[in-house]
């Protein structure tokens, strides 16, 4: 059983790497990179890697400075700045995502959004919790179990350009575009939308943070196949992942049996 309140420890860490996004946001002439790398989700990872050895020391699996695997029974999973193209493009919202496996399974996970319309924002779960953390306040989340007249489907932001059709496919819910994988799932575990999705196939290291938070609530994450993604304990997807649909089941169940294919044949990029 993890350590009581290793997650307040992990949260103040992921805040400090947040600070780190915000000043790299406002440099002058923009972020340093191009495309999908930017120069400071490197500098995040390396700070994080210490500071979650310092935490526990077990074994880590990072987007951009690798795998140190020896068989612990606990492996950290991070992406340091998850939604890396739209930073680089100037977009506000992307997330650093802590997520912790024990024997593959999620019992730890940390989002933090340092840069949204509506503020900073940190959603944080430990197993043993009986509530999720928002900004270090216990929270009881009220979100829609299903896909609703009035509910928000969160999407990526390329879905922008295709809002009407992204639209009818969430109906009778709204689509609402935006950065990270990782924010979609942890604010729907908030409660704050019926479902997170992603049409881009995801890697461990974009959803393990934000399917402990699922966990949390009673919520998973399905693949293309309506399959529940699950981990080996070497921090791999059992079933390769392409697209990935996160929040209550019957609500994920809902979209995955929408036309998603006919939206990625008009644009590859929704």
């Amino acid at each position: 059983m993890l350590e009581t309140g290793i997650v307040n420890r992990v949260s103040d860490l992921v805040i400090e790497a947040g600070a780190l996004i915000l000043a790299e946001l406002r440099r002058p002439g923009g972020p340093r990179g191009s495309g999908y790398k930017a120069e400071v989700d490197v500098e995040i990872e390396v700070m994080l890697r210490r500071g979650l050895e310092q935490i526990l020391n077990c074994d880590f699996v990072g987007e951009e400075t690798g795998r140190h695997q020896t068989g612990h029974r606990y492996c950290w999973v991070v992406d340091p700045n998850d939604g890396t193209a739209d930073f680089l493009a100037g977009r506000s919202g992307s997330a650093v995502s802590v997520g912790l496996l024990d024997e593959g399974e999620p019992v730890l996970g940390v989002v933090y959004a340092p840069a949204t319309l509506r503020g900073p924002d940190c959603i944080a779960w430990q197993q043993g919790m009986r509530s999720l953390l928002r900004n270090g306040q216990a929270i009881e989340p009220c979100g829609a179990n299903r896909v609703l007249q009035g509910s928000v489907v969160f999407v990526s932001t390329a879905a922008a350009s295709k809002r009407a059709e992204n639209d009818i496919l969430c109906a009778p819910a709204i689509c609402e575009p935006m950065p990270s994988i990782a924010n979609r799932l942890a604010r729907v575990a908030a409660g704050d939308g019926a479902a997170g999705v992603s049409l881009y196939p995801v890697s461990p290291h974009d959803v393990v943070a934000g399917h402990a938070l699922l966990k949390a609530v009673g919520g998973d994450i399905l693949d293309q196949d309506g399959k529940p993604i699950r981990y080996t304990a070497s921090a791999e997807f059992i079933h390769p992942v392409e697209h990935c649909f996160g929040g209550q089941s019957e609500a994920c169940r809902t979209l995955l049996a929408r036309p998603w294919l006919n939206l990625l044949q008009l644009s590859p990029e929704v």
